[in-house]
């Protein structure tokens, strides 16, 4: 299978090209829908057998060692011939893929929830025209295609397609519906979404670029395992430019502060697109490559600090928001902001193992909220309030029964998938705290833990809002309640089970007490670096004291929500803060005010910039232009006048001209 390695984003891509062209109008609605999941599903078939065979691989002998990592590198052709530098090196780009563990993880989380998600549309878009069913399974598989392409992309410019691809893609799903208007409060289309979208993402990659240039400059190869075999000898302050560089194109896509503002707004496209957006993709591609670049981070601890602080505050700040959003999709956005800044959080510290756990744990259960949520809403023919849901676990009882099952693991209660990964997370930055004797990085553990602590209120306040109570949707809309068709609840049920049981491959050490391994960290061990720093000591809790308060900050958490939400009738102090917030609330509501204070210091003067430049191109530019054509018309209408066409006219100007000669000459 690992002969097929190029198989896995190709046939995506097919399936693309297929949809593309020909499913608006010579393919069935049946057959669009099968081209589309039977190109995802044989991807990961082949991906299953190609990290199979890979597990049986025995390392390169250049590589053979302790700890020596097994990696399959196929090139396909060469690229971009671009000859030697001066020293010799070889510059020449070839398009190849590689396959290791960590690459291995990522095309299993891909391709695998990524057909779930394929499945789960079908019911999902029922409603759409054909034309429209074959534009969005066309998005959809290219957007496979471009992942897997980024994912196991063998040097940086082949990531970079992948990673351009996916910011392509998001633009063209986010405003799938680009004649609907998303936001009538701030006038925002879907179309506009999609370009906040697109535009945020090509600020971060601007480093992207700017990293990969440097590398190559300092390297001289664009190949990552070449470039991450040297970083040892780049120098700190080239490692920590690049680093710093790479990361700010990782926030753009791993929605970070100050680049998570387009995340939310993605929500305008269709849930599948959502929850593929938030699991299997694009989020998790900034991640991956800071990841993926863990040895020349290690290199550069300015740049790994950075990292960290970025993501401890974006946790926290995005979980902040979360607690006060009423669109079920705006609080799973603000969601998984918050996750991707514990997964930042646990690269920084140097818990690389512990970061891509949690992508993969995140992956499940967060695929299925969205499509929980989406289940939801196509119930309620597209209603996303949830102060006019409430009571609907007897009505949708499989959605609620799975829904519910994520919520669990999201909030981090054992033994669900997120107990274990966010507790993973918060030891890599506890232990490297007592390592270094470092009180910032136990404030970073202390945000971390009250992060946990407000992921478990909105996630809580969400779950007895949409499922618990009395019913609040207006009257009559309950009589057409529904539990979604099998297409849309089974992929449900599959990922309730990752949910619940993806936790036990990361089992840690001391919890397992020898018994269970941890699979996910030892198999992870020989790719992603681990920083090894001399112990200064400083007090911190031991794992099980750590684990218990973690766990009971979540239980907190919950216990709170249900103080405020989980009463019947609801409070009406909650129902009124809700209809009119005040205070810190309101500002909590507005999301800090963050895209009003971006539209005024950003966007307001640019647009007056463009007004002023129209202004000038129209009256000055213009202006002149027109005056040079006014000037000419001008002397064409006088000297028109000399010439009428009459002889007696021309004879008399003659003589007129011959006296002043004569004048002139005789004087």
């Amino acid at each position: 299978m690992l002969r097929l390695l190029w198989l896995i984003p190709l046939l995506p891509f097919a399936g693309f090209l297929l949809n593309g062209l020909l499913g608006a109008r010579y393919l069935s609605r049946r057959a669009v829908a099968l081209v589309a999941c039977a190109a995802v599903l044989a991807s990961f078939a082949i991906s299953v057998g190609a990290v199979l065979e890979l597990h049986n691989l025995a390392p390169a002998p250049a590589e053979t060692g302790a700890g020596a990592p097994v990696r399959f590198t196929q090139t396909l052709f060469e690229w971009m011939p671009m000859g030697t530098t001066a020293e010799g090196a070889d510059l020449t780009v070839r398009w190849g893929y590689a396959l290791d563990p960590l690459s291995a993880v990522m095309i299993l989380a891909v391709t695998g929830i990524g057909f779930l998600i394929h499945v789960y549309s079908i019911g999902y878009m029922e409603h759409e025209t054909q034309a429209g069913l074959a534009r969005f399974f066309s998005y959809l598989n290219l957007f496979m295609g471009m992942m897997l392409t980024l994912v196991l992309g063998a040097s940086l410019p082949v990531v970079f397609v992948g990673w351009e691809g996916v910011g392509l893609c998001s633009y063209l799903l986010i405003g799938f519906w680009y004649d609907r208007m998303y936001d009538e409060k701030t006038k925002m289309s879907c179309a506009d979404a999609g370009r906040k979208a697109f535009l945020a993402n090509r600020i971060g990659d601007i480093g992207f670029i700017l990293g990969m240039l440097l590398l190559v400059t300092a390297a001289g190869t664009l190949d990552i395992q070449a470039i991450l075999a040297r970083a040892g000898t780049l120098g700190t302050s080239v490692c920590t430019a690049a680093a710093l560089l790479l990361f700010f194109g990782a926030c753009g896509k791993s929605a970070q502060i100050p680049l998570y503002v387009w995340l939310p707004d993605a929500m305008a496209g269709p849930t599948p697109v959502s929850a593929l957006i938030h699991a299997a993709t694009m989020v998790t591609a900034g991640v991956y490559v800071t990841c993926r670049m863990a040895p020349l981070y290690v290199q550069a601890p300015v740049a790994m600090l950075t990292v960290a602080v970025v993501g401890a505050l974006t946790a926290l700040f995005a979980a902040i928001i979360g607690t006060a959003q009423d669109d079920i999709k705006k609080v799973l956005a603000y969601s998984t902001v918050s996750q991707l800044g514990y997964m930042m959080l646990a690269a920084g510290v140097g818990a690389f193992s512990a970061s891509i756990f949690h992508l993969m744990t995140h992956a499940f259960f967060k695929a299925l909220l969205f499509l929980g949520a989406g289940s939801v809403i196509h119930a309620l023919s597209g209603e996303q309030n949830i102060w006019r849901m409430g009571g609907l676990r007897r009505h949708l009882p499989l959605t609620h029964a799975t829904f519910a099952v994520a919520v669990l693991a999201i909030t981090g209660i054992p033994p669900f998938a997120g107990f274990f990964s966010k507790d993973a997370i918060l030891a890599g930055v506890l232990a490297l705290a007592g390592e270094t004797g470092s009180p910032a990085l136990l404030a970073l553990w202390a945000s971390g833990l009250l992060t946990a602590g407000l992921t478990a209120f909105y996630m809580t306040r969400l779950y007895l809002l949409v499922f618990a109570g009395a019913p609040r949707m207006p009257e009559g809309a309950s009589h057409h309640l529904h539990e979604s068709p099998p297409v849309m609840t089974r992929p449900l049920v599959v990922l309730a089970a990752g949910a619940a049981v993806a936790g036990f491959a990361g089992v840690p050490g001391f919890l397992g007490g020898g018994r269970i391994p941890d699979y996910l960290r030892d198999y992870l061990a020989p790719v992603l670096a681990l920083q090894h720093i001399d112990s200064t000591g400083i007090g911190t809790p031991s794992e099980w004291s750590a684990m218990t308060i973690a766990l009971l900050v979540s239980l907190a958490g919950i216990a709170a929500a249900w103080a405020v939400y989980g009463r019947r009738p609801l409070p009406a102090a909650a129902a009124a803060a809700a209809a009119e917030p005040r205070g810190f609330v309101r500002v909590v509501k507005e999301k800090f005010f963050v895209d009003e204070t971006i539209d005024a210091l950003v966007l307001a003067p640019y647009r007056w910039l463009c007004r002023a430049s129209a202004a000038f191109d129209e009256k000055v530019v213009d202006g002149l232009v027109n005056a040079v054509a006014a000037a000419t018309d001008l002397a064409s209408q006088l000297l028109r006048l000399v010439q009428a066409g009459y002889v007696a006219g021309y004879a008399f100007a003659f003589f007129l001209g011959t006296i002043v000669v004569l004048f002139f000459v005789l004087r």
